[in-house]
């Protein structure tokens, strides 16, 4: 099975980043225990800033992969471009967010991605991560 973890804005930033919302391990440490708890999947990661960038790796991703779990970041609820990329591929895609994004401030209850994901994970730190994963295994 092969999966990619496509990371967007600030996600860069974890382990420093209002450690108080998304705690205090980088993605980098956490996505090794990933790759060990999941032997059995090919798990790439890929993390961008800008919003072009990610809607190319969708574009590159989206038709060869098993399956795609993204955290969009910010552009969850700006990015019609992100929205439309993941309508035109054929890779089902679970989007996630470590926060409650309905917990938080009025503009994160907005997601262009939900409509065209397999299904929305989030609210569970990091660990929304292994239910994404968990989700493609069969």
């Amino acid at each position: 099975m092969k999966l990619i973890i496509i990371n967007g804005p600030n996600l860069n930033l974890l382990g420093k980043r209002e450690p108080e919302i998304y705690g205090s391990e980088t993605f980098e440490d956490y996505l090794f225990k990933l790759r060990s708890d999941f032997p059995g999947v090919d798990l790439e990661y890929y993390q961008s800033n800008i919003e072009g960038e990610i809607i190319d790796k969708l574009h590159e991703t989206g038709f060869s992969y098993d399956g795609i779990i993204l955290n969009a970041g910010a552009y969850t609820h700006t990015s019609v471009g992100i929205g439309d990329a993941i309508k035109g591929i054929t890779t089902p895609v679970v989007e996630i967010h470590i926060s409650n994004t309905f917990g938080r401030e009025s503009f994160r209850h907005q997601s262009y991605i939900s409509p065209n994901a397999k299904g929305v994970i989030l609210g569970f730190g990091l660990q929304s991560y292994v239910l994404a994963i968990q989700s493609f295994i069969k």
